[in-house]
C-alpha cells in the first residue's frame, strides 16, 4: 500500500514540475514573504503546510494544533479557534534566514481539490450562509454590478447572490472588489514552481493521502486525519453531481471561461477537464 502511495506522490510531483517548465519562467525567482504568507509552521515535526482554503484547511490546522502540542485531540478543537485563534505561525512572520532554513529542512505539503467543485463549495459556503463580511463586501458590490433591477433591499444588505452572478464577478477583469483566498489559484495561493513541495494530497483522496503523510512524518499513532464537515455540517458536503448543478445555470462559453480561468491548476493538478 505505501509502494503505491510513493509513486503516486512522484507521478503528481512530476506533473506539477513539467507543467511549471512548461508554462513559467520563475524557476529563478527570490521568495519572498508574500510567496509564503499563506504557508503554516509546525516546528515540532517540522512540517510546513499551505492552506488551500475549501481543501480541508480546517481540519488540516487542527491536527497542525495537535502536533505542536496545542490540544490533545482534533475533536476538542472549535472552527473559530482554528481560524482566529492565531495560535499556529505562518512562514512569513520569520526572518529571511528563518523563512530559508525552514523551506529547505522541512516537509512541505499542500492539499488540493478539483477546481470547480472548490469554487461551489466555497460559493455555497459564503453567499447561501449568512456572513457578516462576504455579504455586505462582495454580495452588495457583485448585485449592484450584475443584477437588473436590483431592489433596494438585496443592494443594502449584499444577500442572495447567485452563481451565475458570483461567475460574473470572477470572470470581470475590472473586478469591483478583489480576489479572495477562498477562489483564488492554488498556483497563486501556493507558489508550487517556486516552492519545491514534498507531498502533493488530494481532497478526493483526502483519508488515505493525509494518513500516509502522518505516517511520513512520523506522527503519533493515535492521530489520524479527522473526518467531520467543519461547517454548515447537516449540509451535504459539495460533490461533482451538486457542482454539475451549480455549472448548469451557466452558458456554455461562461463555463468555458471558467475552466480557462483554472486551467493551470487543472494541468498541474491533473484534474481532467469536467
Amino acid at each position: 500500500k505505501w509502494k503505491s502511495l510513493y509513486r503516486i506522490q512522484g507521478e503528481r510531483k512530476r506533473i506539477m514540475k513539467e507543467t511549471c517548465s512548461k508554462y513559467k519562467s520563475n524557476n529563478r525567482r527570490i521568495i519572498t514573504p508574500y510567496h509564503v504568507s499563506r504557508i503554516f509552521v509546525e516546528d515540532k515535526y517540522r512540517v510546513l503546510y499551505c492552506e488551500v482554503p475549501k481543501a480541508g484547511c480546517s481540519n488540516w490546522k487542527r491536527v497542525l494544533m495537535v502536533l505542536n502540542g496545542l490540544a490533545s485531540s482534533t475533536k476538542d478543537i472549535q472552527h473559530n479557534t482554528v481560524h482566529y485563534g492565531n495560535y499556529l505561525k505562518r512562514l512569513d512572520g520569520f526572518d529571511h534566514k528563518g523563512i530559508y532554513h525552514r523551506l529547505n529542512t522541512y516537509t512541505k505539503m499542500l492539499f488540493i481539490r478539483e477546481p470547480f467543485e472548490k469554487l461551489v463549495s466555497a460559493f455555497r459556503d459564503k453567499f447561501e450562509h449568512p456572513n457578516n463580511y462576504y455579504h455586505p463586501v462582495f454580495g452588495k458590490a457583485i448585485i449592484s454590478r450584475y443584477r437588473v433591477n436590483a431592489t433596494k433591499e438585496a443592494l443594502r444588505t449584499g444577500s442572495g447572490v447567485k452563481f451565475k452572478e458570483f461567475i460574473q464577478y470572477l470572470l470581470d477583469v475590472h473586478r469591483p472588489v478583489g480576489m479572495d483566498i477562498h477562489w483564488d489559484h492554488v498556483n497563486r495561493l501556493c507558489s508550487p514552481c517556486l516552492i519545491d513541495y514534498d507531498f502533493v494530497g488530494k481532497f478526493e483522496s483526502m483519508e488515505e493521502d493525509a494518513n500516509f503523510f502522518l505516517h511520513l512524518i512520523g506522527a503519533p499513532q493515535n492521530l489520524t486525519f479527522p473526518k467531520f464537515k467543519d461547517r454548515h455540517s447537516n449540509e451535504e458536503r459539495t460533490t461533482t453531481k451538486i457542482t454539475q448543478q451549480y455549472f448548469a445555470q451557466l452558458s456554455p462559453s461562461q463555463r468555458q471561461q471558467s475552466y480557462d480561468f483554472y486551467y493551470m491548476d487543472y494541468l498541474m493538478f491533473n484534474y481532467s477537464k469536467p
